[in-house]
This record gives structure tokens, sequence and C-alpha cells, in this order.
């Protein structure tokens, strides 16, 4: 490798915890940290879709793609099993200072959960950062909901729901919202179960989310 100065991004463990990290190299190579970014992060909360579930390794999960894209930090609060928009959790999100909330949680939420929950999310999020946008996301379209009706009218019935939220919100400003069809592709073949993305799904929808975050995060 011709000699020169490199910038790198390390990606920790999606699923593993690190007690310890090691680089090596060349005797003659040095390591210096690189100066933390100006610019306010983007959070990302969420389920194991958002944490990175069967990504291949941890840089190709959505928020770590969009954060190269952006060139700005992302913080994934992605949760296996969770992301159940929780009071609790809304309220230890609002004491972070992003530049944009990204609120992707309908793959592990009913209908009556987003219902009940969405609106005081939101309103928790608004009251201690009046001028943070909000981004609100529909669930991806299981790939085989073709095949299972139950798939297909869970993705109707909790997209419907917070629709539903959002039109009763629109009194919160600068909150926003994104369909989830466009998430992922239509020839099935970017999932590993149906649900969870490859490294082709996560790919897909890095670039559905781009350019609406591109959008919110211009001044």
């Amino acid at each position: 490798m011709p000699e020169g100065t490199r910038e790198y991004m390390l990606y920790l463990p999606l699923y593993n915890g690190v007690s310890s990290v090691s680089l090596g190299g060349p005797e003659s190579a040095s390591f210096e940290a690189t100066p933390p970014r100006r610019a306010q992060p983007v959070v990302f909360y969420g389920t194991s879709i958002t944490q990175g579930g069967c990504a291949s390794r941890p840089g190709t999960c959505y928020p770590a793609v969009l954060g190269r894209m952006l060139d700005r930090a992302t913080n994934n609060l992605g949760f296996s099993g969770n992301g159940k928009m929780e009071k609790e959790i809304a309220e230890l999100l609002a004491e972070l200072d992003p530049a944009l909330y990204v609120i992707d949680c309908l793959p592990n939420m009913t209908a009556d959960e987003v219902a009940e929950r969405a609106p005081e999310l939101i309103r928790i999020l608004r009251a201690a950062r009046p001028q943070t946008p909000i981004l609100l996301v529909e669930d991806r379209t299981y790939s085989d909901a073709f095949l299972h009706q139950d798939h297909a009218e869970r993705n109707r019935s909790s997209r419907a729901a917070l629709r539903q939220a959002f039109a009763e919100l629109q009194d919160i400003n600068d909150l926003h919202y994104m369909e989830g069809e466009q998430l992922l592709g239509a020839d099935g073949d970017d999932t590993v179960d149906g649900s969870h993305p490859t490294d082709l799904g996560f790919r897909r929808q890095a670039e559905a989310f781009f350019p609406v975050l591109k959008k919110l995060l211009t001044p």
C-alpha cells in the first residue's frame, strides 16, 4: 500500500459486546483520532432491523450506510425485540440533542400499540426539543405479504394507525412522515426471512432514506 495519510472508520459489532479493541500495522505506522464532528448526529430509534439484524457486517446496516452517505454521525438505537415507543424510552431519547430523530418502530408494534404510544412519544420529544425535526417511518413491506395474509394485514393496520397519529399531530411543528412501501424491492431478494434485510435490503433502505434525510438536514 502506498505511503500516505488515510482516514478509516471503525464499526463495532452489532450484537457482541466489546471489552477491548486492538489495531495493528507496520512499525512505521502511527494512529491518531480524528477530531469529533461538529454537526449533530442523526438518531435512529427502532427494532432489530434498525440495529442491523442479518447484516453481514456492522458497516452495512442502514444507519451506518446513511452515515457515510450523509457524512454525518449516526446514533443507532435499534434494539432486537424492542423499539415499541414506550414512554420511558421516549424520555431517554428526549435527553439527546440530535439534528434529527428517525422513528422506525412499526415492525415490532401492533396497530393498537401505535395508536396508544406514538402521540405521547412525539409530544415528549417535541417538548424537550422544540426545533428538532422528527421523521415517522412506516414498516417495510414483508416480502412474503403476497402469500401470507396476516403479514399483509400487519402492514396495513400498523401503517393506518401511524398515519392517523400523524394526522392528529398536525399541531406539532417539523413532524414528517415516510411511507414504507419504498424501503425494500419487489423482487423478494433483499431479506433473509421475509422481514429482516440482507445487505442488499439495507442498501435499498439507505437509498430510500437518503433524499428524505438530506432534505430534512439541509438548513
